[in-house]
């Protein structure tokens, strides 16, 4: 499922490219049927809270869109392209399709470990919009809209302050790896994050948050901008520090080695050669040092 990074970078890019123009809306498959209220309407902005989009077209028109595990998007310039697949839902700029397609292949986003980034045409230059397999693509109304809001936590990526996120872990009996990735505790951290977040805070997964000193807690915070941020730009999430890198310590990190535990289990941790581990924990696997990460 996407994080928050990845959410947060398709708003910005999509923002680029249709906030404050009339935008052309339709499910040419019959799989969204609410385009009648979106299409022909300015698109006000693109909002990201979390793991959620939410594109304002005007009071109680706001199309909130969850990728969940399946979803993407697909994104290019020029013309429309022929419907393929199960397309749920098109955004398109009239006069940005009948202008030629720009150098840069238009495509589907692939696993965030093997796109870098590359081969994307610039937001600004993006004419059209394709979603394909979300969890949610409905009209919301502004109530609706404030409801989601309200059950979730703060997000790294939007500026929030930590105090939230202390509050609600320091006086819960759950582990800290369970309440990294309950969205109304911490909006936007998901499985990736909580597993490299608590490995750079050398925090075991298991300690419950309510024994977890508010000092602690405020690291992670502050370490988890930068990180998520830092992955909006290209997809891939970094994590390992070019010292505890074993061979490609400048530059662009090797794929097996953009990761201190994430689906690293069975191999040598970076920092001390001992085997990472796997349990599964709020549903997802969770991977941890047993060393750098003692309780």
């Amino acid at each position: 499922m996407p994080e928050g990074n990845e959410i947060h970078r398709w708003a910005e890019r999509h923002a680029s490219a249709f906030a404050g123009k009339i935008v052309r809306v339709d499910g040419p498959q019959g799989r969204f049927t609410d385009s009648e209220l979106l299409d022909g309407r300015k698109l006000k902005q693109v909002m990201a809270v979390g793991k959620h989009l939410g594109y304002d077209f005007g009071t109680d028109r706001i199309l909130h869109v969850h990728l969940g595990l399946q979803g993407d998007f697909t994104e290019g310039s020029g013309p429309l392209p022929p419907v393929k697949g199960a397309l749920r839902l098109r955004l398109w700029n009239d006069a940005a399709i009948k202008r030629p397609a720009e150098p840069g292949e238009a495509k589907r986003h692939g696993w965030y470990s093997e796109d870098d980034g590359t081969g994307h045409i610039a937001p600004e230059k993006i004419a059209w919009v394709e979603l394909r397999g979300p969890m949610d693509c409905t009209v919301y109304t502004q109530a609706q809209w404030e409801k989601l809001l309200a059950r979730l936590g703060p997000d790294p990526l939007n500026g929030d302050k930590p105090d939230e996120f202390i509050a609600k872990v320091r006086k819960s009996k759950k582990p800290i790896a369970a309440l990294l990735m309950d969205q109304s505790v911490a909006a936007g951290i998901g499985n990736i994050y909580r597993a490299e977040l608590l490995f750079r805070a050398r925090l075991n997964p298991f300690v419950l948050g309510k024994d977890i000193p508010e000092e602690t807690l405020r690291a992670i915070w502050k370490d988890a901008i930068p990180l998520m941020k830092a992955g909006m730009i290209d997809r891939r999430i970094v994590t390992t520090r070019p010292k505890d890198r074993p061979t490609k310590k400048t530059g662009t990190p090797l794929k097996e080695e953009a990761h201190y535990v994430y689906r690293r289990h069975g191999k040598p941790c970076f920092v001390c050669g001992t085997k990472i581990e796997r349990r599964e924990m709020a549903a997802r696997n969770l991977y941890w040092c047993p060393t750098c990460q003692a309780a």
